[in-house]
């Protein structure tokens, strides 16, 4: 007798239960995410569970800030930085000073000793944001609130000192190829004494209400553990490689700009799971807390920015009350940087781990190629093995620690 599309549709729906009950047995599969509150909006994970353990997980991490290195083509070498703003957009500084040092190294271009300190004090104003934004959101998704409140408010006392520097919170664009875009302005360091002193103590309240609170401790305990060796096979850097007991940091062992001039601590871990992750960042809190104040003291005065008009825009009275200000600042903003051909690659130390820019040039006023490195892109490689046969319910501790920033991981 000859079936119906009818019947034969529904034959072949039944044959593909019958073959997923022998294959999955009594496993569930879920999906958690992309509108889950703790995913980022983006993230996806496609869950095979056995009762409330994690049997598997197929992670897909979405899409949010699109074709970055494709745009960095379209601009010049100076109109990509922006773009940079938004790939680690909790820490946007850090990205400005790496992009502009991949650019300065290809062109031999030796920037000045008060751009270098300054371009410090950004990135450890930055890696501080970041590390805030990332405790406090991963108290908050294992329901403390009110720490939650202490990272924000903490967080909150920064933004200010990074709009009066840049004039945005986040959007900042403040480095330039050969310096800066200005100066630190009068009264500044003096409103940075007065945050990080309200800061420090909102993080000696966090750590009062998380470090040793049994929940959060048990919570975060011996989950989402990550060994060495997996975290150096997976090219995991920052936080996530530290924590597994691996002293590696750019800033201390590749120092570029001044850091080889600052007395600071690399902060590493022994267990490599959540709460080493955790006590790594409220460490290197108080680390960035107290390179800053160094850096004020041993701030050097003098210019921002080399005196190559071809490298810097001239100032603006030279721009207006002479030719060659004119035309030098015409050429800059219409033809692009000249950097000369070849390629090179400059790394720092991210909030998450090492941010490095690949860029290649052919001589012109556009980048031909820029390739980034991003840190969290290489975190999340490894999260599968760090799931897999522990709860349903610790993932959200596990992903909250790696810190996992959407616009660094689809760029």
């Amino acid at each position: 007798m000859t079936m119906t599309a009818s019947q034969k549709l529904t034959q072949i729906r039944s044959e593909l239960r019958t073959e997923e009950a022998e294959i999955i047995n009594d496993k569930m599969i879920i999906n958690m995410g992309p509108s889950h509150p703790a995913t980022h909006g983006t993230v996806k994970f496609v869950l095979t569970l056995d009762g409330e353990t994690v049997d598997d997980v197929d992670i897909t991490i979405g899409y949010l800030h699109r074709g970055f290195e494709k745009m960095a083509e379209a601009g010049t070498w100076q109109q990509v930085l922006p773009y940079t703003d938004r790939l680690n957009y909790v820490s946007p500084l850090i990205n400005n000073v790496g992009y502009v040092g991949a650019v300065e190294k290809l062109w031999g271009v030796e920037i000045t000793p008060r751009a270098k300190y300054i371009r410090m004090l950004i990135s450890e104003l930055s890696r501080m944001t970041d590390h805030l934004t990332s405790i406090a959101a991963g108290a908050l998704e294992l329901g403390g609130f009110t720490p939650f409140l202490y990272g924000v408010e903490a967080r909150e006392a920064l933004y200010p000192l990074v709009e009066e520097l840049t004039g945005a919170r986040l959007t900042t664009s403040y480095t330039r190829i050969g310096g800066l875009a200005k100066d630190i302005p009068d009264g500044y360091e003096q409103h940075m004494n007065t945050a990080l002193a309200h800061v420090e103590g909102l993080m000696i309240k966090v750590d009062k209400l998380l470090t040793k609170n049994r929940i959060f401790y048990d919570r975060m305990m011996h989950t989402g553990v990550l060994s060495q060796e997996d975290a150096i096979s997976s090219g995991c850097t920052g936080v996530m490689l530290r924590c597994t007991g691996v002293d590696w940091d750019l800033r201390k062992h590749q120092p570029y700009l001044a850091y080889d001039e600052l007395d600071f601590d690399v902060i590493v871990g022994s267990r490599g799971d959540n709460y080493d992750r955790y006590l790594c960042r409220m460490e290197e809190l108080g680390q960035s807390v107290k390179m800053i104040r160094q850096i004020f003291k041993q701030m050097p005065k003098g210019p921002i920015n080399v005196g190559d008009w071809k490298v810097c825009l001239p100032p603006k009275d030279a721009v207006y009350n002479s030719i060659e200000g004119m035309i030098a600042h015409f050429k800059l903003v219409t033809e692009g940087h000249q950097v000369p051909p070849g390629e090179a690659y400059f790394a720092v130390e991210g909030g998450n781990g090492e941010v490095g820019f690949h860029i290649v040039s052919q001589g012109n006023g556009r980048p031909y190629r820029v390739k980034v490195r991003p840190p969290c892109f290489y975190a999340m490689g490894i999260l599968r093995k760090m799931l897999v046969g522990h709860m349903l319910a610790d993932i959200i501790p596990t992903f909250d620690t790696l810190n996992m920033i959407g616009g660094e991981v689809d760029r």
